[in-house]
């Protein structure tokens, strides 16, 4: 039984890998402190690079009109590896189909034996 379980999920990830059309980079900001200053500042650092991925695009919604403007929403998610690390609030650039965009990690991943799924959020700013 268990046996069986396993080749069910070893051929459910190899399906779902099959549809990994990007590859993200994974940044997180850090504190790290300048040892000629003293000063204490936050740097990026890269967690993970070239990490093949797929974005869906959930919900494409038409430009809601308001008195301010039309605002326009998304729902993106990334699939990946489920062994991947990704911290919520973590920076995430993207490349799918030759379009590069930057996202952040809106929340905790929810993580399967065969991938992993990933609100984002277009990158605005380190918080």
């Amino acid at each position: 039984m268990v046996k069986a379980l396993e080749a069910a999920r070893k051929a459910a990830r190899k399906a779902q890998e099959g549809t990994y059309e990007g590859l993200c980079t994974i940044i997180a900001y850090r504190g790290e402190r300048n040892e000629d200053t003293g000063l204490s500042g936050m740097v990026e650092e890269v967690n993970a690079a070239d990490v093949p991925c797929r974005l869906s695009f959930e919900k494409l919604a038409a430009a809601a009109q308001s008195e301010t403007g039309a605002a326009v929403t998304q729902e993106v998610k990334l699939f990946l590896a489920p062994e991947v690390r990704v911290k919520s609030g973590s920076k995430i650039i993207v490349t799918q189909e030759g379009v590069t965009s930057e996202y952040q990690a809106s929340g905790v991943p929810a993580v399967y034996p065969t991938h992993q799924e990933i609100m984002l959020e277009l990158w605005e700013e380190w918080a």
